[in-house]
């Protein structure tokens, strides 16, 4: 199970990195990467708030140029995982 951070206000901004896309959420958790918040402040949307650490993104930009080694089943796992986060009463 991925942990989240409670208080995402001690990571500095400069150590972040935000999306709003849960496929790219998904496919950083999938590869190991910190998942450190989810930010429900908007209504009808969450930010997802992960740890910036060395590779995420050489990650990220291989995720838009559709070029990732996941296993499907680890990234619909993660995915639900995520959605279950959103929808919980945190």
């Amino acid at each position: 199970m991925i942990a989240i951070k409670k208080e995402p206000e001690y990571l500095p901004i400069s150590e972040q990195f935000l999306t709003y896309d849960i496929g790219l959420a998904s496919s950083l958790v999938s590869l190991g990467f910190e998942l450190w918040n989810l930010d429900k402040s908007e209504i009808k949307k969450v930010q997802f708030v992960f740890k910036r650490n060395d590779g995420i993104d050489l990650v990220i930009r291989d995720y838009w140029q559709d070029n990732l080694p996941i296993n499907a089943r680890t990234l619909v796992d993660n995915q639900k995982m995520l959605k279950n986060r959103i929808y919980s009463s945190e």
